[in-house]
């Protein structure tokens, strides 16, 4: 077997073995066709006062500028979907944030992915990545074969839905790559644009992130959110998932196996009244492992106001 395969069929064992659900490989190239979309997509204004978006447009399109001489792109999903569902009266959150903060969770686990890969094949230089890092990664995603981008602008896996956490490892080692996922199974549905409160999501498969539930309840920082916002947010208090929720594909959904993605028993169970009483010692204690500590307290009270608003 030649060092490529043998190198390749290690990462792929490996992503296995830390707990990867799927793993996809892409040639490092440059990502021209998705740098003119995001070009367009910022300059429509679609980021509202996500001004991150607009910053580091080189590294978000070309591999080699993040890591020198990259070869491939690896790239990990990670299943998040519970197994458990929150109780009546409890302001809705997003599914991924019900345990602990993933960035740290697969941060950890794309440590130890270079540290055993270096330990394999020998001193490679690599970086890997998780959404907050300028990394296109639905777009590898694609390119490695792992799914197609649906109308609501997820990765969808045509086995297990679209509930998972992508994240990417460049690195310049040669690798045998995966054919490009080419097929759309989105087909002519479009239950999340008619389920989208907010009407974010676009026909021509653009999400406009200034509207979305999640832009208003975590991405925005502003001391109040607009009354007319009330019946679009309806319950959620951070994130969204309705147009994950109604879409076909996810009922192939199937719990994960990450402890670490346990609920906080917090989120399942508080209801408005007692998120209303909860302090902020308290919230800092329960939720310091959290992603809610992304939009701090005072934005999570923030939105219980407009939740609980009087018409």
């Amino acid at each position: 077997m030649l060092p490529i395969q043998q190198h390749t069929q290690f990462v792929k064992s490996l992503a296995k073995k830390l707990g990867f659900d799927y793993c996809g490989i892409a040639k490092a190239v440059k990502l021209d066709e998705d740098a003119r979309r995001l070009e367009k997509w910022l300059q429509q204004g679609m980021q509202g006062k996500m001004q991150y978006m607009e910053n580091h447009f080189d590294l978000r399109v070309d591999p080699s500028k993040l890591v020198p001489g990259a070869k491939s792109v690896i790239t990990v999903l990670k299943n998040y979907y519970p197994s458990e569902k929150q109780e009546q009266d409890t302001p809705l959150i997003a599914k991924y944030a019900w345990g602990k903060d993933y960035h740290e969770v697969i941060r950890a686990q794309l440590k130890l992915f270079l540290s055993e890969l270096r330990a394999e094949v020998g001193e490679i230089n690599g970086r890997g990545f998780v959404d907050s890092a300028p990394v296109l990664e639905r777009s590898w995603a694609v390119l490695s074969g792992l799914g197609w981008v649906g109308k609501n602008g997820n990765l969808i896996h045509k086995q297990s839905g679209s509930f998972f956490f992508i994240a990417t490892l460049i690195v310049d080692l040669a690798l045998e790559t995966d054919d490009p996922y080419t097929k759309d199974f989105c087909g002519t549905c479009t239950k999340c644009i008619d389920a989208c409160p907010t009407e974010a999501i676009l026909p021509d498969k653009q999400i406009n992130g200034s509207k979305c539930i999640s832009y208003y309840t975590i991405e925005l920082k502003d001391a109040l959110l607009p009354s007319e916002l009330k019946d679009p947010i309806n319950n959620w208090m951070f994130g969204c998932d309705i147009c994950q929720d109604i879409c076909p594909w996810n009922r192939f959904s199937t719990p994960h196996q990450e402890p670490s993605f346990e609920p906080i028993p917090a989120i399942l169970n508080l209801t408005t009244s007692q998120w209303e009483e909860l302090s902020e010692e308290s919230f800092k204690a329960i939720f310091k492992e959290s992603p809610l500590k992304r939009t701090k307290f005072s934005g999570i009270k923030r939105n219980l106001r407009l939740i609980n608003a009087k018409d």
